[in-house]
């Protein structure tokens, strides 16, 4: 399962999308999502391993 998240706050789109924020319900999928690579992605830290 991908952790990517396709939400309209992330769009490259949002700016002048005529449908942001409408899409409503558990499986959120707009055909026209773009992501906005100008938006950096959060890196995972390694988890520590106890034990």
């Amino acid at each position: 399962m991908s952790s990517k998240k396709d939400i309209c706050i992330v769009c490259a789109w949002r700016a002048t999308c005529q449908k942001k924020f409408s899409i409503s319900g558990k499986d959120l999928h707009c055909p026209d999502f773009v992501r906005d690579l100008t938006i950096k992605e959060e890196e995972k830290k390694p988890e520590e391993k106890k034990g």
